[in-house]
């Protein structure tokens, strides 16, 4: 099992592979944690089961990265992007009939927090295909780790594996008026949008909204990003 946890400002990290090998029977385990301030990471993969990937805190960028788990594997409460990257669910223990790509954790609503997916691609893999075609699992984009939970999905893939209601709530806990949930020019299969929940808190968006979750305004990657050398737009 391998923990890296990176507190250090402007961590980078390029062409580097990120995994925890402990097996889905851990439950819980990371392969990386951030809470770093101006953390920026290109062509790198990220692998755990549930959990992989903490993005524990502080303004974070994902560019062409491949993040593989299956449940709450990308969770925490930093501001992040992630363009272009493949968020990949793989299959879960025989038991665990759910799977979900995130589990946000903003606490307050003035937290200016929150995951953003631009531009990615949201798929599963064969593996988990044909266990999902003798065993039911259903699968999420995600649920509510903390009440004010911010994730946005704007003119990504949607595979055909994610249910139609999207999200899901976190056990008996009911976040569905304070969270922000919030999709905006998707494609594929799973990208469908009559079949969402209805709560207040899934969003809909136009352009203008779905502009402020891009990385100029969400992360100000314009004061930053150049530094590292690594692509981006937006």
């Amino acid at each position: 099992m391998v923990l890296i946890g990176v507190s250090g400002r402007g961590f980078m990290a390029r062409d580097i592979a990120f995994r925890n090998v402990a097996g889905p029977g851990k439950e819980q385990a990371v392969a990386l944690r951030i809470n770093a301030e101006f953390a920026a990471l290109y062509r790198c993969s990220i692998r755990g089961y549930q959990d992989s990937l903490y993005v524990h805190s502080f303004t974070q960028f994902y560019r062409e990265c491949d993040i593989y788990g299956t449940i709450d594997y990308i969770f925490g409460d930093a501001t992040v992007v992630f363009q272009k990257c493949n968020i990949v669910t793989i299959t879960p223990l025989p038991e665990q009939t759910t799977t979900v790509i995130t589990a946000q954790s903003r606490t307050y609503p003035f937290e200016k927090t929150g995951i953003s997916f631009i531009n990615c691609n949201i798929w599963a893999t064969e593996n988990f295909r044909r266990s999902s075609a003798t065993h039911l699992i259903k699968s999420y984009l995600g649920r509510p780790w903390r009440a004010y939970a911010r994730v946005v999905f704007i003119e990504s893939y949607i595979d055909d594996f994610i249910d139609p209601a999207g999200w899901l709530p976190w056990g008996e806990k009911n976040y569905s008026d304070t969270v922000y949930y919030g999709e905006y020019g998707n494609t594929g299969p799973g990208s469908g949008i009559h079949g969402r929940v209805k709560w207040l808190g899934h969003h809909i968006l136009d352009e203008n909204e779905a502009s402020n979750f891009k990385v100029s305004k969400f992360i100000m990657g314009q004061k930053w990003l150049d530094s590292t050398s690594f692509p981006y737009h937006g």
